[in-house]
C-alpha cells in the first residue's frame, strides 16, 4: 500500500504574503519513506521513455530531480539563476511580476539528440518552467515532458505548459493559491 504523500505536505497559511496558501514540501522531504516514493513515482512514469537528462529548476527541483535522474540512470541538468554557474552558459529571460529575471545552464550541457524530462516542486503559473522549456529547446534538445510534486491547477499553469506541446505529470493538486 502507498503512502498518502499529499498528507506529508504542510499548509502554511498567510505566507509570503496574506492570502497566499504555502505548499510546503520540507515535511515530505524531511520523511524518508515519503520522499523515496515521491522520487520512485515520477520516475516510474518515465522509465523506458528515452530520458537522457534529467533538468530542475533552482532550487527545490534540485532536490527531486537529482534523485529521478538516479533513478533513470540520466544525467542531472541545474537549471540556475543568472551568474550561478560558472563555465560558459545560455540563458532565457522571462518575466516577473515587477520585471524581468534570468535562467542559466551550461551550454554544452544537452543538445540534439538528447530528450530532458523538466522537473520542480510546483507549478504555479508555469513562467520558470516556460521560460526552462525554452531554454532546453534552444539547445536543439527534445523536451516534450515536465514533472512536477505539486499542482496548482487554479493558477493555470499546468495548462500555459501543455499549450506549449509539453506533458505534465504531477504526484498531487491542491486548489486554491
Amino acid at each position: 500500500m502507498s503512502l498518502d504523500l499529499k498528507s506529508l505536505v504542510r499548509t502554511i497559511p498567510d505566507y509570503p504574503k496574506k492570502g497566499i496558501l504555502f505548499r510546503d514540501i520540507t515535511t515530505l522531504i524531511e520523511h524518508p519513506e515519503g520522499f523515496r516514493e515521491s522520487v520512485e513515482q515520477i520516475a516510474a512514469t518515465y522509465r523506458g521513455k528515452g530520458i537522457t537528462h534529467v533538468a530542475g529548476i533552482e532550487a527545490r527541483g534540485f532536490i527531486f530531480g537529482a534523485g529521478v535522474a538516479i533513478a533513470l540512470g540520466a544525467g542531472f541538468v541545474p537549471i540556475r539563476k543568472k551568474g550561478k554557474l560558472p563555465g560558459e552558459t545560455i540563458g532565457q529571460n522571462y518575466a516577473l511580476e515587477y520585471g524581468v529575471d534570468t535562467i542559466e545552464i551550461h551550454a554544452d550541457v544537452v543538445g540534439p539528440g538528447h530528450k530532458v524530462l523538466l522537473l520542480d516542486d510546483l507549478i504555479a503559473t508555469g513562467g520558470t518552467a516556460i521560460a526552462a522549456v525554452g531554454l532546453l529547446r534552444r539547445t536543439g534538445a527534445i523536451c516534450d515532458d515536465a514533472a512536477f510534486v505539486i499542482d496548482l491547477p487554479e493558477i493555470g499553469g499546468a495548462e500555459k505548459l501543455r499549450a506549449e506541446g509539453i506533458t505534465i505529470s504531477s504526484l498531487m493538486a491542491f486548489d486554491g493559491h
